[in-house]
């Protein structure tokens, strides 16, 4: 099976040039982090004509930037604060994104507000909503509507009448994070950045005080390499302060991981034609609508354990499922529950405001001559974050720098969407696909459909659903590998696809089938097969094991015992230089 070559196919034969150009390029930046702040730092620099590369020490989105409540959302609960300034950026940034940047990804989802006080309550929402409205809540979405209880309990008939003494709908947009990050990462090669998953930074390099590059190590085979720029970019998340205590300079920003966990529930378990916002004593409870389930989330907790593969807990569960339940008819239970999966938010713990340019959404820091961090923020603002980083890491390259103009680079996938949609009828015909699997299809893949169906030619039993997997096509998990940069099958079933939290198997049920369809890609023998397989599996095992747990610490001791399927993540030492 072969592949055009072109530098956003992130397959095998990219990864082997990758790893030659790293050690060989003079770069003017080194992004480190794949999720998403990183990969739009490398979009945002390739498109203004900088060589910029970016690695990562596992996956494209494997930490934050794929655990998320799956919302690119405008911020409403910021106006509570009087964060003005920041709903109107969030709204702007999901507008772009909405109508131009990633329509094929970034979906508008409408909302049911739950009213339960009689009197000040309705006057109050409707306010914020009709302020949310005018900074361009409801530029391509309708407004605000306002429902009696009768009108609230048609749209979400699921909630129990007296929950609820009326409600307000308004819109807001859904997104799958991690699928979003690994397209602007692709998209971001398709300009021109080198990147490469796997690739761990153990060093930086030193002219003088000067950080010059990075010393990195392939996590799959142990080799090292040298990468020199003019400037390093830490866009670690919550890997922040270990990466900055790598470079062995002070940091002017410190990152606090806080633990969010959400479940997910078959779609029939809860009526509902809306997603549904509850407030909480501490918080806000969303659930969305995901394809054939719902999603319901969050917690918030801190979390100072493996950064990697933070636990939910039985308790965590419980919390969700207690908080759910006050409003619906028919309460979920733990035997609904068909995945499970915990994220961790970096939030910001700032030592001096003035030298990190510290804000309530993300900080941006020269740490050293050569070295810039970046931090906190929410997923909504990558794009701005990003420019930001960039403008700040011009100070150390040498030339011109021109300005960000990612706002008019739409994501591949995007050019050409909405006439396909358009054509599904056609398209289904012309594939032999039924309708429904084209535009599942576009939803995922956008314009770069005919790709992903092109390695079905000659082969039309990848047509065919996996068999323990049956949303998703057995071409997908073989364009997962060779375009789209996965190496492992965690990377398919997590990432990729959303197996893994899409059945209550969780994955290991299609190990197998998705081991032997990619094997041939990546060069797999039987012993790596196997392997694969029994590391996913464990992987599963390990993770159900902890969600019994009662607590961080016993729910953690459990996860951690599970394989990586990367071998070796080293613990980062301080540089000597």
């Amino acid at each position: 099976m072969t592949i055009t070559p072109d530098s956003q196919f992130l397959g095998p034969d990219q990864r082997r040039d990758a790893w030659e150009r790293l050690g060989k390029d003079h770069f003017d930046i080194v992004v480190i982090g794949g999720g998403i702040v990183g990969a739009g730092i490398a979009l945002d620099a390739a498109t203004r004509g900088l060589r910029v590369a970016l690695v990562e020490a596992r996956d494209l989105a494997s930490g934050t930037s794929s655990r998320s409540s799956k919302m690119f959302h405008g911020g409403l609960r910021y106006l509570e604060q009087l964060e003005f300034g920041l709903v109107r950026e969030a709204l702007r940034e999901r507008e772009l994104s909405l109508a131009t940047l990633a329509p094929h990804l970034v979906k508008p989802l409408r909302f049911l507000y739950p009213l339960t006080n009689r009197g000040w309550e309705r006057p109050y929402v409707a306010a914020g909503l009709m302020l949310y409205d005018s900074m361009g809540g409801a530029k391509s979405v309708p407004g605000q509507r306002h429902l009696t209880r009768a009108g609230a309990l048609r749209l979400a008939p699921g909630l129990r009448r007296s929950a609820l003494i009326g409600g307000v709908s308004y819109y807001d947009t859904v997104v799958d994070d991690a699928r979003h990050t690994m397209t602007v990462a692709r998209t971001a090669a398709h300009y021109g950045a080198v990147l490469r998953t796997s690739t761990q930074v153990v060093g930086f390099l030193r002219e003088a005080d000067r950080v010059v590059g990075v010393r990195v190590r392939d996590t799959e085979d142990g080799r090292t390499a040298e990468i020199h720029a003019h400037v390093v970019i830490n866009a670690t998340g919550v890997w922040t302060d270990e990466v900055q205590a790598l470079s062995r300079n002070r940091g002017r920003f410190h990152v606090r991981a806080s633990k969010g966990v959400h479940i997910v529930v078959p779609r029939d378990r809860i009526v509902s034609d809306a997603a549904i916002i509850l407030r909480t004593a501490t918080s806000v409870l969303f659930v969305i609508p995901w394809g054939a389930h719902w999603i319901v989330g969050t917690t918030d907790s801190d979390w100072n354990l493996d950064l990697a593969h933070p636990s939910a807990t039985k308790a965590d569960i419980d919390y969700l499922l207690e908080r759910v339940n006050e409003v619906l008819v028919t309460e979920l239970t733990h035997a609904d529950i068909d995945g499970v999966y915990a994220g961790l938010r970096p939030l910001l713990a700032g030592e001096s405001d003035e030298t990190s340019k510290l804000s309530r959404e993300h900080a941006v820091a020269r740490t050293a001559p050569g070295l810039v961090g970046i931090a906190g923020g929410k997923y909504t603002t990558y794009r701005v974050m990003a420019a930001d980083a960039v403008d700040e890491a011009a100070a150390d390259i040498p030339a011109r720098v021109s300005p960000s103009i990612t706002e008019k680079v739409p994501l591949l996938g995007a050019d050409g969407y909405f006439a396909l949609v358009n054509q599904t009828v056609q398209l289904a015909e012309a594939y032999g696909v039924h309708p429904y699997r084209v535009k599942h299809l576009l939803d995922r893949y956008g314009s770069l459909i005919d790709e992903v169906l092109a390695l079905a030619d000659g082969k039309p039993e990848l047509l065919a659903p996996i068999t323990d997997a049956p949303a998703y096509l057995q071409v997908e998990a073989v364009y997962a590998v060779a375009a789209e940069g996965a190496l492992h099958l965690d990377d398919i079933l997590a990432r990729r696809t959303r197996i893994s939290i899409e059945y209550p198997h969780r994955g290991a049920a299609c190990a197998e089938q998705v081991a032997r369809l990619v094997a041939p890609i990546l060069g797999w023998d039987a012993a790596d097969i196997d392997r694969e397989i029994s590391t996913y599996q464990a992987r599963v095992d390990a993770e159900i094991r902890s969600q019994t747990q009662p607590d961080d610490g016993s729910a953690d001791a459990l996860r951690a015992a599970a394989p990586e399927p990367r071998g070796e993540i080293l613990e980062p030492v301080p540089s000597e230089g």
